[in-house]
C-alpha cells in the first residue's frame, strides 16, 4: 500500500502550489540562516589578515571598509531571515488550517454519505477520534514538523558545500556521522510506526468510552455505577498511557545516539581544523566558519528525533483518516429525481438480513397505495423498522426489488427521496438549540407562523408556551430538558413543517399519553389526508382507520386486510386487538 505522506500529498494536490511556496521560503529561510556563521568567520579573517584577508580579494582593500561591507550584508541578511521566517510560518500555518478543514469536512460528509451498515460494527468515538484528534495530530506536523524536516535538509547540503569548499578533507570527517544519523532515524521510524498505530486505536478506545458515558449519564447514576465506571475509563485510559510509553521509549533512544554522532562530527572539525590552521593549511577565519557551521549543522540534529516523532504521530493519524475517505459507498444514488411522488411503493420477493444474523425479511410482498394510509404490526423484531429503512434507501434489499411509482427503487436519487418522505421515529433525536430551530429544521426558512401551525397539529405548541423562553427555549443535548412524549410531539411537528409526499410514523406516538394521543390521532387524521402515510404501530387503536394494516410475524406477512376484517378472523391480529382492548378470553 501506498504511504500515507504520498497519499497525503494527492489528496492536497489542490494545494500544490502554496506547498511549493511553503517548502521555498523554509529553504532560502534556512540558507539566511547559515550565512552570519559565514560572514563572522569573514569578520575573523579580516581582523587577523587585514589587507590580505579573503574580503580584499573582492576589491576592498581597507580593513575598515571591509567590516563595514559585512555590517551591511549581516543587516541584509538578517532582514531576509526575519522575512521568509515570517512567509514559512504563514504558509505552512495556513495550510495546516485549511487542509485540516478540508480534511475534517470531507471525512464528517463522507461519514454521512456512508450506508448504515458500515455504523453497524464501529463505534461513534473512534469516528469522532478522527475526526478531531487525527486530524489535529496532522495539523501540529505542518504547523512546525514539516518546516524543521525542510530546513534541516538544507542545512545538511548548504553547510556541506561550504565545508567542501573550505576543506575536503574536514568536511568527510564531519558528514561521517549524518549516514549514522539517517540510518537511525529509518531505523526508528520503522520501530515506531506499529506502535503510534496503536496509540491512535487507544486514542479511539478512550474516546469511545468518554462519548458513552457522558451520553449514558442518567443509566450511570441511576445505577450508581459512577465508581465502576471510573474505574472502567482508567482502564482505557491507563491503556493509552501505556500505548504512548512503549512510543516514546523508541523515539527517546535515538536521541542519545545522535549526540554521540555528533560529537564526533564536531570532535573531527574541532581538533583537525585546528591542526590544519597550525600547519598553515587553513585559514583563522576559515577555521571559524568550519566550528561555527558544525553546531550550526549537526546540533539542530538533535531535534530530529522529536521531529520524527511528530512525524510518525502525524502519519499514523493520516493512514487513519484518508482510510476512513477511502470507505467505499456500498448504495448508488440513481438517477431520477422527482419533485413530486405519488407514493406508491411495492415490495417484490424482498429478502433482507444485516451483515450478522438470520434474515429478518423473508420473500416479503407488499403494496403500500398512494394517497393511502398502510400500517404495519407485529411482535418486537418481526422486521417492521427494517421494512422502513429499505423504503428510505438506508439499506438495499438482500434479494428482490422495491418499486416506487412504478420504478425500481435503486434508480431513484437517494437525497432527492428522502426530501419527499417524512419520518418520524420512535427513537426520537433532538439537536442541542431551541425548540424553534429544531422545529424548523428540514424547513431552516420556514415562517413562525408556519412552525406555529405545525406545532399545533402535533399538539405541541400548548406545552412550548408554558415554557419560560416559548418557541426560544434551549432543550440541551438530545432534547434532555424535555419529557419523552415532549420530544415526540416536537418530532412529530418537525415531520408536519416539511410537509412531505410520503409521512412515515414508527411508533410516533408510543412515549405520549393516552390524552395527547388522541389528539394527536384526530390531527393526523387531517395530515394523511390525501398523502401516503406508513404507520408502524404497537397500539392498535393508532391504526383502526387505516385502509390497509399487515401483520408481520418473524419477517413474513401473516396476515392483511382492513381492521374490521382482521379483528372477524383468527389470528395474531384479534389476539393483539383483545389484548389492548381487555377483551382476550
Amino acid at each position: 500500500m501506498q504511504k500515507p505522506i504520498f497519499r497525503l500529498l494527492q489528496y492536497a494536490k489542490g494545494y500544490k502550489s502554496k506547498i511549493i511556496a511553503a517548502s521555498l521560503f523554509s529553504i532560502v529561510n534556512k540558507l539566511f540562516d547559515i550565512a552570519p556563521e559565514i560572514l563572522i568567520g569573514a569578520a575573523i579573517d579580516v581582523v587577523v589578515s587585514k589587507e590580505n584577508s579573503f574580503l580584499a580579494g573582492f576589491g576592498v582593500q581597507d580593513p575598515w571598509h571591509q567590516i563595514l561591507v559585512l555590517g551591511g550584508l549581516t543587516f541584509f541578511i538578517w532582514l531576509g531571515e526575519s522575512t521568509f521566517e515570517y512567509l514559512y510560518m504563514i504558509y505552512w500555518r495556513n495550510l495546516a488550517q485549511w487542509l485540516q478543514h478540508d480534511l475534517r469536512v470531507d471525512s464528517y460528509s463522507h461519514i454521512q454519505s456512508l450506508d448504515l451498515s458500515y455504523f453497524e460494527d464501529k463505534n461513534t468515538g473512534n469516528l469522532i477520534s478522527i475526526l478531531n484528534d487525527d486530524i489535529n495530530q496532522l495539523e501540529r506536523f505542518l504547523d512546525g514538523g514539516a518546516n524543521q524536516m525542510l530546513q534541516t535538509l538544507t542545512a545538511v547540503v548548504g553547510v556541506g558545500a561550504v565545508f567542501f569548499y573550505l576543506s575536503p578533507t574536514i568536511a568527510v570527517l564531519a558528514f561521517l556521522p549524518i549516514p549514522a544519523i539517517i540510518v537511525g532515524a529509518f531505523y526508528f521510524q520503522k520501530k515506531a510506526i506499529p506502535l503510534y498505530a496503536v496509540v491512535r486505536e487507544k486514542v479511539g478506545a478512550l474516546s469511545t468510552r468518554l462519548n458513552n458515558n457522558l451520553s449514558g449519564i442518567v443509566t450511570i447514576k441511576s445505577f450508581s455505577k459512577e465508581k465502576q465506571e471510573a474505574q472502567a475509563l482508567a482502564g482505557e485510559s491507563q491503556a493509552y498511557v501505556k500505548a504512548n510509553k512503549e512510543a516514546i521509549a523508541v523515539s527517546s533512544a535515538f536521541i542519545p545516539i545522535i549526540r554521540m554522532a555528533i560529537l564526533a562530527g564536531f570532535m573531527a572539525t574541532f581538533i583537525l581544523g585546528a591542526w590544519k590552521v597550525f600547519n598553515g593549511e587553513l585559514g583563522v577565519g576559515s577555521y571559524g566558519v568550519l566550528v561555527f557551521l558544525t553546531q550550526r549543522l549537526l546540533w539542530p540534529l538533535t531535534g530530529l528525533a522529536s521531529t520524527v516523532d511528530l512525524y510518525q504521530r502525524a502519519m499514523a493519524s493520516t493512514k487513519r483518516v484518508l482510510d476512513l475517505l477511502n470507505v467505499p459507498v456500498e448504495i448508488s444514488s440513481g438517477p431520477i429525481q422527482k419533485q413530486k411522488l405519488q407514493g406508491h411503493f411495492q415490495f417484490k420477493n424482498v429478502n433482507f438480513k444485516y451483515k450478522t444474523g438470520n434474515l429478518v425479511l423473508k420473500n416479503l410482498n407488499v403494496e403500500i397505495l398512494p394517497s393511502k394510509t398502510t400500517a404495519f404490526v407485529g411482535s418486537t423484531g418481526s422486521g417492521k423498522s427494517t421494512l422502513v429503512k429499505l423504503l428510505l434507501r438506508f439499506y438495499e434489499p438482500t434479494q428482490g426489488e422495491i418499486f416506487l411509482d412504478n420504478e425500481n427503487l435503486v434508480n431513484y436519487d437517494s437525497h432527492c427521496l428522502r426530501q419527499r418522505v417524512g419520518l418520524v421515529s420512535q427513537d426520537v433525536f433532538l439537536f442541542h438549540g431551541t425548540i424553534k430551530e429544531n422545529i424548523a429544521y428540514a424547513k431552516p426558512e420556514a415562517s413562525m407562523d408556519e412552525v406555529l401551525k405545525a406545532s399545533q397539529l402535533a399538539e405541541a405548541h400548548e406545552f412550548i408556551e408554558k415554557l419560560p423562553e416559548g418557541y426560544d427555549t434551549i432543550i440541551g443535548e438530545r432534547g434532555q430538558k424535555l419529557s419523552g412524549g415532549q420530544r415526540q410531539r416536537i418530532s412529530i411537528a418537525r415531520a408536519i413543517l416539511k410537509d412531505p409526499d410520503v409521512l412515515i410514523l414508527d411508533e410516533a406516538t408510543s412515549a405520549v399519553d393516552n390524552e395527547t394521543e388522541a389528539a394527536i390521532q384526530k390531527s393526523l387524521n387531517v395530515i394523511t389526508k390525501n398523502r401516503t402515510t406508513i404507520i408502524i404501530a404497537h397500539r392498535l387503536s393508532t391504526i383502526v382507520n387505516a385502509d390497509q394494516i399487515y401483520v408481520l410475524e418473524n419477517g413474513e406477512v401473516e396476515q392483511s386486510g382492513q381492521h374490521k376484517e382482521l379483528i372477524e378472523k383468527t389470528g395474531q391480529y384479534k389476539t393483539l386487538w383483545g389484548v389492548q382492548t381487555g377483551q382476550s378470553q
